[in-house]
């Protein structure tokens, strides 16, 4: 098995490099947002919850499902409306 690349940057640096990156962008953000981005991204691209639970260190489900479970309902929703439109279109054609 090879080894893994680099190491997990610890909070400290972290703050200290996002504080740079803001003073010299002049864009507020926090190390959160890309915390959440990530989450965001695996499960809008199928991961599941557990999965995602484990990769941002929640000790509980319960943390990832409350912070990201509406995130499913919303997807869910829109995919039921995409097909719903698919449907009226197919339906609405000549045959």
């Amino acid at each position: 098995m090879a080894a893994p690349y680099g190491h997990p940057l610890a909070y400290p640096a972290v703050y200290d490099l996002v504080a740079r990156l803001r003073k010299i962008t002049g864009i507020a953000f926090s190390p959160h947002l890309f915390r959440h981005t990530y989450a965001t991204w695996l499960l809008r691209n199928g991961a599941g919850m557990e999965s995602v639970k484990e990769l941002l260190g929640h000790a509980s489900i319960t943390t990832t499902i409350d912070t990201y479970g509406h995130l499913t309902v919303e997807d869910a929703r829109k995919t039921l409306e995409a097909a719903d439109g698919c449907d009226h279109h197919i339906r609405d054609q000549p045959g």
